[in-house]
């Protein structure tokens, strides 16, 4: 079964991205599914459902949605395995820019949007940085100079992935990802790979249920701003 990684921060056009390029996935008869990661809540998944796919939803609550999704990740590639999927999908949920969502060997796809501002490549870590391939959305509502700003701030912070535009509504770029897709590697198990990158760090007495302000409620994994 082939594995695909989709991370980006929220909004960027992640689950219009996967179901333009399912659709032309489907037309070679391959049987895909994916597992929606979240924090809260999600309605993605009857979006999933109407294309005729099967998708599966964790929703991480209180807990950070790159850790649960690490704690989470094997069991649904043993469902894949037992749905008989071709390929299976894992959209992350990408809140902070810092997530590390990318197993090595894995095709790992970031989404970003023309509509974030130029700096933003920048800002974002591992998810980008790590990305094989960078996928940017929006693109046809800012000029063509500043699709080309952005495309070469995003390729000055992932130099060797390969940047696609894609329109989420059109679908126009779909087609290209898809072919990408067909080359992912197969894998029956992800037990004992490693991630691109370390995930953030943070065990505290916040993480922990802690809502009091002050520093003797602080234990644990604590950083102070220098000022």
């Amino acid at each position: 079964m082939k594995i695909v990684t989709v991370s980006g921060p929220p909004s960027s056009g992640k689950t219009s991205v996967i179901i333009k390029t399912i659709e032309y996935l489907k037309k070679d008869q391959l049987e895909i599914g994916v597992v929606k990661f979240d924090s809260l809540s999600t309605y993605d998944d009857e979006m999933y459902k109407k294309l005729g796919v099967k998708v599966k939803v964790g929703l991480s609550g209180n807990l950070c949605p790159d850790h649960y999704y690490m704690t989470n990740i094997e069991d649904c590639v043993k469902w894949g395995i037992s749905e008989k999927l071709d390929m299976l999908i894992s959209e992350s949920a990408g809140l902070c820019n810092r997530c590390s969502p990318h197993i090595r060997d894995v095709l790992a796809i970031c989404v970003i949007d023309n509509l974030s501002g130029i700096n933003t490549p920048k800002k974002i870590g591992p998810m980008l940085r790590l990305a094989d391939i960078v996928v940017i959305t929006k693109g046809d509502i800012v000029s063509q100079a500043e699709r080309e700003v952005f495309a070469f701030r995003a390729k000055q912070s992932s130099p060797r992935a390969s940047i696609i535009f894609i329109n989420g509504i059109t679908g126009q770029g779909a087609y290209d990802l898809s072919l990408r897709l067909k080359e992912a590697n197969d894998y029956e198990s992800v037990i004992d790979k490693k991630l691109r990158f370390s995930m953030p760090a943070a065990v505290c007495s916040y993480c922990t249920g802690e809502i009091r302000i002050g520093e003797k409620y602080q234990t644990g994994n604590i950083k102070k701003i220098k000022l």
